[in-house]
């Protein structure tokens, strides 16, 4: 299934997105309980898809990929490195970044996210699947010249619009070994795959679960890959999740 979060005619609704058909077929509720349809069918054309949940909390990964803590001149950490991105940075596909004055230098972070489908505390990895809703797309963007002089992340990650989340929840993913991909203004930046983490998804639940509890709704973000770079203002930037589709954003002034 892909889980898409869209507005129409002003009512936020969640559906079940058919990109091959190009529609969205509505859900009762939301789809942390039973998946119901209700019989009404949009195209995606003619609705505006939204990041496809609101989490409570999006904690994030930093160092996770081997290469990408080379090329950032740091240790591989022993233990997943978590930080929190805000939820108030929350955007969806076709939402603007916004280049921030106080930063002279914002980079792209391509990552896949886990989304959360059942509270979750102190959940061992080999029963983490039965906690997952599904799985999508996050840009983890980055002041990166703040983050450095800041040293601690919040500042850095936590801007407004700098969580790009969607373009859907797709829950017949298997983040063993995916690509993740990101390209600017048509030119791939970033390309690398899921096997490549250091902590892998099912790890990340266990190891976060047992510090902080995860409800229905929260985000994971599992960390980026090699070739992270800045983004200039008039950018169109597109993060790629094998299996699960495409998110895209420009970034504005």
């Amino acid at each position: 299934m892909r889980i898409a979060r869209y507005e129409f005619e002003g009512r936020v609704r969640y559906g079940l997105a058919d990109p091959e058909s190009g529609k969205v077929r509505e859900i009762a509720g939301d789809p942390f309980d039973l998946i119901e349809a209700t019989g009404v069918v949009h195209r995606l054309d003619e609705v505006r898809l939204l990041a496809p949940v609101a989490p409570g909390k999006i904690v994030a990964v930093g160092l996770n990929y081997r290469d990408h803590a080379r090329e950032m001149g740091k240790v591989i950490p022993a233990e997943p490195l978590l930080f929190l991105k805000a939820p108030s940075a929350l955007i969806g596909p076709g939402g603007e970044i916004v280049y921030p004055q106080q930063s002279r230098r914002v980079d792209h972070e391509a990552e896949l996210a886990v989304v959360i489908g059942r509270t979750a505390r102190n959940v061992k990895a080999k029963n983490a699947a039965a906690f997952i809703l599904g799985y999508t797309a996050i840009n983890d963007v980055t002041a990166r010249d703040l983050q450095v002089k800041d040293v601690q992340y919040t500042r850095a990650k936590g801007f407004d619009t700098f969580a790009p989340l969607g373009p859907w929840i797709a829950t017949d993913f298997d983040p063993a070994e995916a690509s993740v991909r990101c390209l600017v203004n048509g030119e791939l930046r970033q390309d690398g795959n899921t096997r490549e983490m250091g902590a892998s998804v099912f790890r990340l639940v266990e190891f976060i679960s047992s510090v902080m509890t995860l409800f229905p709704g929260d985000v994971i973000a599992t960390g980026t890959p090699p070739g992270v770079g800045s983004l200039q203002v008039g950018d169109v930037v597109t993060v790629e999740v094998g299996g699960i589709g495409a998110l895209t954003n420009r970034v504005v002034s």
